[in-house]
C-alpha cells in the first residue's frame, strides 16, 4: 500500500522531521496549523494521499491529482527572528529544485515560490505563519500525464518531462533532506543558499508584469537582492520587492 511505503521511506529522514499521512486531507497548510496550534513540534511532514482543497498564493486552486502527485506540509519552528521567515519560501522551492535535480532533471525558480522545468509549472509553493511557526506547503506533480485543460499549458510534470515513472516516496525524502539543510540556512550562510537560488532564477534578464501593494509595475528583472527581495528595474529604478503578485514574464517582439 502506499501509505506503508511513506512509512517505510520516512524512516529515513533526517531529524527532527517525521512524517504523518492523511488518506484524505482538503489542506494540508490547513490540518498542520491546527496540529501546531496544539503544540506539536517542528518537523512533523503531514503528507495527504489525496488533497482536495490545495491553494496557492492569493488562494489560487493547486491542482493535486490522487496517486500521481505530492502533496504535503511541514511544520517548521524557526529559532531565527521571525522578519527572516519569508526566506523559507526560497529555501523550499531551491530545495524542490535540487532534489528534482538530483533525479537528473534541469530546474528553474520563479521568484518567489514556484519551480518550473522548460517554462512550466512543476512544483508550486505555499509558506504561512502563525505565532511562533510557519508551514511550507509543498505540491509537486511526479508521476501526472494529464492536467485539466486549465492547466495544459502552464503545468508540467517529472513524468512529461521524462517520459518515465518516478516512485513518490523517494522523491518526498529527497526533498525532506534537501529542505532539512536549506532551511537551516535562512539566517547564518543565506548568502550560499541565495547564490544557488540566483543561479536557478528564470526572471532575471526578463521583462515582467506584477503587481505590488501599490499598484501595478512593469519593468525588467535585475535580479535578486541580498535580503531575498526581487529587483525590479522601471523607468524611475530599482525596486527592491519584498512580495509581488502575478509576476508574469512579457514575451514582446
Amino acid at each position: 500500500m502506499a501509505d506503508d511505503e511513506f512509512t517505510r521511506i520516512a524512516a529515513s529522514f533526517p531529524e527532527p522531521f517525521r512524517l504523518l499521512v492523511r488518506e484524505t486531507a482538503g489542506s494540508t497548510n490547513d490540518e498542520l496549523r491546527a496540529l501546531a496550534n496544539a503544540g506539536a513540534p517542528g518537523g512533523v511532514v503531514l503528507l495527504a494521499l489525496h488533497q482536495t482543497a490545495g491553494r496557492g498564493r492569493r488562494g489560487t486552486v493547486w491542482f493535486s491529482q490522487a496517486e500521481e502527485s505530492l502533496a504535503f506540509s511541514i511544520l517548521v519552528r524557526p529559532a531565527e527572528p521571525k522578519a527572516l521567515w519569508p526566506r523559507l519560501a526560497l529555501a523550499a522551492g531551491l530545495a524542490v529544485a535540487e532534489a528534482v535535480e538530483s533525479l537528473g532533471i534541469t530546474c528553474a525558480i520563479k521568484w518567489p515560490n514556484d519551480v518550473w522545468i522548460h517554462h512550466r509549472k512543476v512544483a508550486g509553493i505555499l509558506v504561512e505563519a502563525g505565532s511562533d511557526f510557519a508551514i511550507v506547503g509543498i505540491g509537486l506533480n511526479v508521476n501526472t500525464a494529464n492536467f485539466p485543460t486549465e492547466f495544459s499549458e502552464i503545468a508540467t510534470s517529472l513524468r512529461i518531462e521524462t517520459a518515465r515513472e518516478f516512485p513518490r516516496p523517494e522523491v518526498l525524502a529527497a526533498i525532506v533532506r534537501c529542505f532539512a539543510l536549506r532551511s537551516a540556512r535562512i539566517g547564518a550562510d543565506f548568502d550560499a543558499l541565495l547564490d544557488a537560488v540566483r543561479q536557478r532564477c528564470v526572471l532575471t534578464g526578463e521583462r515582467v508584469s506584477l503587481t505590488t501593494a501599490s499598484g501595478p509595475r512593469q519593468g525588467i528583472i535585475e535580479g535578486i537582492g541580498p535580503g531575498g527581495e526581487l529587483l525590479l528595474r522601471t523607468a524611475t529604478g530599482v525596486e527592491s520587492l519584498i512580495q509581488a503578485d502575478d509576476v508574469r514574464i512579457r514575451r514582446e517582439l
